[in-house]
């Protein structure tokens, strides 16, 4: 790019990010992406092929060794690049697999090494919840001592002050099958299995117990007493209500709910109540799971990210400039159409009012559509719906309706319930689990989904429902100017959320609030122009620099920063240039994980994201 100006280097980059991704569309037109989550799905898969007996050796030799390969010296496994020292619950996963598939012997230096680090973390008893869930399962841990709720409280009516349903949707889908093995005290441990008891430290045999909630216990008690029949009979009928739930909610290819991590314990819990292992509904889940494979590297996806993919790519091509009737965007929207959700799902119970129209995450998903999802769809099928109302405009219509119509009563939106949002779960002693269990409005969501009315809808803060939602989002912002952001890392993907949907739905760049997140911003630059921010952030709830600059990283606070009005601006114009130079690196830089899940256990690499969030940055930088 030598003796191009800058505006020339940016044109030429969004030719070439253009024609990359236009190359990578499948025939049916959707993007699929690697939604890459560590190694806990690679270390689970190995665990549920080896306790069903189906030994399907080479799949699990290429997990074992990608494992194995990500090894750090020290003996531990780590959750994402610059996590301190390694991950407990991960180093405890990726052992016990090793050990299952045959890969490893306790007896190998680089296996010792992991058990010393693991005992000097604490052992088993200090792991997270998922993974004392998983270890009570397979035999290694104490049912007693295992994150657990009560059966019965499956039974309690959605009016109770605490209900099943206060959960938000993927919760209730972790929380049915682990109940169902907690309640019959399942423990399925293989013949010759590896013995784990060394991984508890000989100063602490006793193992800390789980105690649910008094209050919670109490509630579930009051109305169980109503309740006409024995007690071992209200038992046997709420855990024949969770298994019902959980059948209904089986997508086509066997998952629940899409999601890997539900469905592994669902097959478990199966097992528990008498299934057999090559049972048509296993075998079928074993399936789906193996087909979340990504297809450029061998690991088990957490769940495919098609629709997101598809649907951000889609836009970000047209935000570029490629036409409405390229053959990319007909080929992307129709294959979108296609999958708009027409079944009521969950959503319904806490939005009685709303009507399907939305999009969810997987290329699987029929039932748990989500705001983010729907939102960035309809940003790309925009055109299509404005130009061909007679094939677009009803399904645009039915997903903005569903979208307005799942605004929380405070204003903020969430990502997949309405108003799920009491406090009563903050106390279940599952802290790092907290952030699951209920869906609040977050600024990220709130300000995607303003940024799409504003510039998509035609709405402004002038109308009551954008309003609500903006006094939420200013008063959600922190004291030193930025925004948490729940589904990316973090602040800064909060704080570039948050200010493109202010100033799309007519707030002003002098709003002292866009100012304060403007200087914020500004303030964390790096010295190469860029930016990049640790997965730590999510942890400590405090803005941590990782070091290093990330494309995706750099692009939001760019969109930021352009649509606060500083396009021109010294700082811009630096990391404009930045950027091209991060579009051309291929290291750490571009594989750092920027999307969150869950705060200090599981972060997501987006394969996609190198390239749609710069693409979409430059392009906003030349139009604006």
């Amino acid at each position: 790019m030598l003796g191009l100006n800058l505006q020339e280097k940016v044109l030429l980059r969004i030719r070439d990010l253009t024609d990359l991704l236009v190359n990578s569309q499948e025939k049916d037109g959707a993007w699929y992406y690697c939604f890459e989550a560590g190694l806990l799905t690679d270390a689970y898969m190995i665990i549920l092929l080896r306790h069903l007996s189906m030994n399907d050796e080479t799949l699990i030799h290429k997990l074992a060794y990608r494992i194995a390969s990500k090894q750090e010296p020290t003996g531990a496994w780590k959750v994402f690049y610059d996590e301190p020292e390694g991950n407990l619950s991960a180093t405890i996963e990726c052992y016990y697999a090793l050990l299952l598939a045959g890969y490893k012997k306790k007896t190998d230096p680089e296996m010792i090494r992991a058990r010393e680090f693991i005992l000097a973390k604490g052992g088993l008893s200090a792991a997270g919840s998922y993974t004392k869930v998983m270890l009570a399962i397979t035999g290694h841990y104490p049912w007693g001592n295992a994150p657990y709720l009560p059966v019965e409280m499956v039974l309690l009516p959605t009016w109770a002050p605490i209900n099943f349903f206060d959960f938000n949707g993927y919760a209730r889908v972790h929380v049915a099958p682990i109940s169902i093995c907690a309640s019959k005290n399942y423990a399925h441990k293989l013949p010759g299995d590896a013995d784990l008891s060394d991984l508890f430290p000989s100063s602490s045999k006793q193992v800390p117990s789980f105690k649910p909630p008094r209050s919670l216990l109490k509630a579930i008690e009051k109305h169980i007493k109503k309740i006409p029949l024995p007690l071992n009979e209200i038992r046997d009928l709420a855990i024949k209500e969770l298994e019902r739930f959980m059948l209904a909610r089986l997508e086509w290819d066997g998952t629940l709910y899409s999601y890997f991590t539900t469905t592994l314990p669902m097959i478990f819990a199966l097992l528990a109540l008498g299934y057999d292992k090559r049972h048509p509904v296993i075998t079928k889940a074993v399936k789906g799971l193996k087909a979340m494979a990504c297809r450029t590297i061998y690991h088990l996806q957490t769940a495919t990210s098609t629709i997101w993919d598809t649907g951000m790519i889609a836009y970000a091509l047209q935000e570029a400039g490629l036409p409405p009737h390229h053959p990319a965007i007909e080929k992307a929207t129709l294959y979108l159409l296609a999958k708009q959700h027409t079944k009521y799902g969950d959503w319904l119970i806490h939005n009685p009012q709303g009507r399907p129209g939305g999009w969810g995450f997987s290329h699987s998903n029929t039932i748990n559509p989500d705001v983010d999802d729907t939102a960035y769809t309809l940003r790309a099928l925009y055109r299509q719906a404005m130009n061909n109302s007679e094939t677009y405009g009803h399904a645009w219509r039915a997903g903005l309706e569903w979208l307005l119509s799942m605004q929380n009563d405070d204003g903020g939106w969430p990502a997949f319930e309405k108003n799920t949002n009491k406090k009563w779960p903050d106390l279940i002693p599952m802290p790092e689990a907290k952030s699951v269990l209920t869906d609040p409005s977050a600024a990220d969501l709130t300000g995607r989904a303003l940024e799409f009315l504003g510039n998509y809808a035609g709405m402004s803060h002038r109308q009551e429902q954008v309003q609500k939602a903006v006094q939420w989002l200013v008063k959600d912002q922190r004291s030193d100017g930025s925004w948490y952001g729940r589904w990316g890392v973090v602040y800064i993907y909060g704080t570039w959320a948050a200010v493109t949907g202010l100033t799309a739905v007519g707030i002003a760049p002098q709003h002292h609030a866009v100012k304060k997140a403007v200087n914020w911003l500004l303030s964390i630059q790096n010295p190469d122009g860029g930016w990049g921010e640790s997965c730590l952030s999510d942890s400590v709830l405090q803005y941590t620099p990782l070091g290093f600059s990330t494309p995706s990283q750099t692009a939001w606070a760019l969109d930021a920063l352009i649509a606060a009005g500083l396009k021109e601006s010294p700082a811009v114009l630096r990391g404009i240039e930045a950027l091209l130079h991060l579009t051309e690196k291929n290291g750490i830089e571009a594989s750092y994980p920027t999307g969150a899940g869950l705060p200090g256990g599981f972060y997501i690499h987006y394969h996609s994201y190198r390239y749609i969030w710069p693409l979409l940055a430059l392009s906003h930088y030349l139009r604006i």
